[in-house]
This record gives C-alpha cells, sequence and structure tokens, in this order.
C-alpha cells in the first residue's frame, strides 16, 4: 500500500524546470487519459462514429426562439386566412360560418402537442423504429387502395368521422430511413450496389403505391427528397443523373398515357383554351393574386373565396393571401420560410451524432420541397401538383405530423444530454471512484 500511495503522489507532481525531456515524456505519458476502446466487430463507419463521438463535448442549446417565431407567425398567418377563405362556404354548406375554422384550431392544438412531444423526447429511438416504421408506412399507402374514392382518388383512410392521409407517415418513414441508413453506411454511399440502389428500391415501393392512388405530387416529393438526401450524403453525381433520366421515360408515359393528365399538362401551357376545367382553379388563383396589389383588398374583403375558387384553403390558400394581404402578405410567408430554413440548416449541422444531422436535413429538404413546389403551382410556374403548403393550408393529418417533424427540428437543434449518455456517465464516475477507495484503502 505504501508502493501505491507513492506512486500516486509521484504521478500527481508537476516536474521541475531543470528534469531531463526524458521524465517530462514520461510523465506527460502517464497523465495523458487513456484512449476510447473501439469494439472491433462493429462495422468501419461505426467505429468511426464512435472515435468521432461529438455528444461528449458539445454543449446544450436552448430552444431556436427565431424558428419558433417562424413556425407560429406560418400557423397565425394560415389560420386567419383559413377561416377568411372558408367562411362563407361554411355558412352556405353547413350554416357555420367557424365551421372550418373551429377543425382547424382542433387540429393546431393537437400538432402543438405533437410538436411539444416531438421536442422531448429522444429522437434516437426512430432509429430502432425505422423499419417498423418503415412498413406501416408502406402497408398503410396500400390500405389506402382499397377504401372508397374522393374526388377521383384514393388518399385518404377513414376514421370514423375524420380522415388520415397515410402519406404523411410515408413521410417521416421515408426521412427516418434515410437518415438511419445514410448513417450506417458511409463508408459505402460511393458504391452503386449498396449505398444507391438500397434507397431507390424503398422510394421507388412508396412511389408506386402514391401513383396508384394516384398522387404524383408527393411521389415526387419523395423522390425529390430522396435524391437530395443521396447528394447531400456523399453519392455520385453521376448516379442521381443516371436516376433522373432512367424516371424521364416513366414521367411521359404518366403524363401522355393518362388523358386528364394530358389535359391538365396543355393547360398549364394554354389555360385559356382550358378557362372552364383543369384551369380553372389556377386561372381563378391568378386573377386573385393580381387583384390584390400591393397591400390587398383587406381580410374577409376578397371576392375568390365567395365560392369562385374551389379549395381555396387547401392547395391554393396563397391566392387568397395574396388577394385581401397582397404582395406584402405573399412576401411575408415567404420570408418566414426564409429564417426557418435556415434554422433548420443550422439543427442539422450542428448536431450530437450523425443520425440527428440526416434527420434534421431529410426535414428541411422535405418542407422545402413542398414549399418550392405549392409557391410555383398558384404563381403557374409548375403545373398543378396537389401540394398543401406545410404549416398555412387546411388539413388535418398532414398538419400534425408537419407539426411532430418541426418538433423534431427542435429536438436535434438543442442537442439534448439523453438519459443514457448521463447515466453512462454517473456509471463511470461510480467505477473511477471505486478504483481510487480500493487503491487508498
Amino acid at each position: 500500500m505504501a508502493i501505491l500511495r507513492s506512486l500516486a503522489a509521484w504521478r500527481s507532481r508537476k516536474p521541475e524546470a531543470g528534469e531531463p525531456r526524458a521524465w517530462r515524456r514520461l510523465w506527460t505519458r502517464l497523465r495523458r487519459k487513456p484512449d476510447a476502446v473501439i469494439d472491433p466487430t462493429l462495422p468501419v463507419t461505426a467505429q468511426v462514429v464512435a472515435i468521432q463521438q461529438p455528444g461528449a463535448t458539445l454543449p446544450e442549446r436552448p430552444y431556436d426562439l427565431v424558428l419558433l417565431a417562424a413556425v407560429l407567425g406560418l400557423l397565425g398567418i394560415g389560420t386567419i386566412e383559413i377561416y377568411s377563405a372558408t367562411a362563407a362556404e361554411g355558412l352556405t354548406r353547413f350554416h357555420d360560418s367557424t365551421y372550418f375554422l373551429e377543425r382547424q384550431m382542433l387540429y393546431v392544438g393537437v400538432g402543438g402537442l405533437a410538436m411539444f412531444l416531438g421536442s422531448r423526447i429522444d429522437y434516437r429511438w426512430l432509429r430502432r423504429w425505422t423499419y417498423p416504421l418503415l412498413a406501416i408506412s408502406i402497408v398503410l399507402l396500400a390500405c389506402a387502395l382499397f377504401t372508397p374514392a374522393r374526388n377521383g382518388a384514393k388518399r385518404w383512410i377513414p376514421l370514423g368521422p375524420l380522415t388520415f392521409q397515410p402519406v404523411e407517415i410515408a413521410k417521416l418513414g421515408l426521412v427516418t430511413y434515410m437518415a438511419y441508413s445514410l448513417g450506417r453506411k458511409a463508408d459505402q454511399l460511393k458504391t452503386f450496389t449498396i449505398g444507391f440502389v438500397p434507397h431507390l428500391v424503398v422510394c421507388g415501393m412508396m412511389m408506386v403505391l402514391l401513383l396508384k392512388q394516384p398522387d404524383l405530387g408527393s411521389s415526387v416529393v419523395l423522390g425529390a427528397t430522396t435524391l437530395g438526401m443521396l447528394f447531400m450524403a456523399g453519392t455520385r453525381v453521376s448516379y442521381i443523373g443516371l436516376a433522373v433520366l432512367a424516371s424521364a421515360p416513366v414521367a411521359y408515359h404518366l403524363v401522355v398515357g393518362t388523358p386528364w393528365r394530358m389535359q391538365r399538362f396543355l393547360a398549364y401551357f394554354n389555360p385559356e383554351a382550358y378557362a372552364s376545367g383543369e384551369a380553372y382553379q389556377f386561372l381563378q388563383a391568378r386573377l386573385a393574386m393580381g387583384s390584390g396589389g400591393l397591400t390587398g383588398a383587406g381580410l374577409g374583403d376578397g371576392h375568390q373565396s365567395l365560392g369562385y375558387m374551389p379549395e381555396g384553403h387547401n392547395d391554393f390558400i396563397l391566392a387568397p393571401i395574396g388577394e385581401e394581404l397582397g404582395f406584402i402578405g405573399v412576401a411575408l410567408v415567404i420570408l418566414l420560410f426564409g429564417p426557418g430554413s435556415r434554422r433548420t440548416r443550422r439543427a442539422a449541422l450542428g448536431a450530437r451524432d450523425v443520425f440527428g444531422g440526416y434527420l434534421a436535413f431529410g426535414i428541411t429538404l422535405l418542407f422545402g420541397v413542398q414549399v418550392l413546389f405549392n409557391v410555383g403551382v398558384v404563381l403557374g410556374i409548375v403545373p398543378n401538383k396537389g401540394i398543401t403548403l406545410p404549416l398555412v393550408s387546411y388539413g388535418g393529418s398532414s398538419l400534425v405530423i408537419t407539426m411532430f417533424l418541426v418538433g423534431l427540428l427542435f429536438n436535434v437543434g438543442r442537442r439534448p444530454e439523453h438519459k443514457a449518455a448521463r447515466e453512462a456517465q454517473r456509471d463511470l464516475a461510480r467505477r473511477k471512484r471505486g478504483r481510487v477507495r480500493v487503491v487508498l484503502a
């Protein structure tokens, strides 16, 4: 015991200035913390992540108030405009001008709980549920094909008085799978058969089921999100270009081989010729946007919401905003998406682990693609795709899942010290205290 005490006292002292350099090197070597022990049976990617392990050094951040303000601003503008655009329809059809507003407030409340849940849970549990969530998404998309059609499409599963869109679960399942798979295959992403093909197969299965419903807009969003995440992860650009070229004949067949899609495509180039049919909604939206001017006609003073523009509170919510709030209102909505996108990129780049970074980037890319397509449809830049504007359009399951995804962005951006990591640190501290007591006994 006396020898152990002497060795401990010698290790704790600092070398004198005149001591030989060899003693300095020996003292530095003894004082250095031992290197992390890496399990050699793990894959190469897992060993790299274990060596880097940024979770022990990155501090926890507070909630991103800028992102929260942007989300609340979009929800507020959307809720107010939904009431203004649906008051006349609710009074005519349901004898209640607040019919749609009450339901939207209910969805916002449930979505708020979902956002709180997504911001507080350990987002890493999604890794353990990646494949079950993926399987549930595919099964739900297949079940939607056996439900009654609404407006010529089978995209909704009835749940009593409410309906549910399985594509929203599919978005969460696909982004989670991509984040998990890209993190595991970091050293094999440039290979065609392992790093590229499996992701296209999974996305392709979902796209086929969506096209059967039919839902071309959502399938395009999922495809663009998948290719964007692969590009960000480092997949060869030639593979992505090959996938785009291979999908071109399929897209051509889907448009030319389907009469109503062909008419909608022709209406995009010559809307006046289809003013009473496929281009009616777009022409009414263009009239609403043009009549708003700079400041708009004022809340509740829009004319297109008096039955002239169907479904104005869903995919074309930006048109009533342009008519009643003018160019300033439309610019405000787009600007609110701007800082929100920038803050979500900050969350992705500053994530504590690889899975969290990919998850935040995938959610950001998913929202960005939806916003670009929705704004492009209303402005006449792209053909009508039937894609909602996140956090602004009227919706049930879409709004709840969107707010849950926003909660996950808050979660990743905070970089929280999760319970498992804290318990591991406490166990390590207990073992060290035990060794000290044994040595000094």
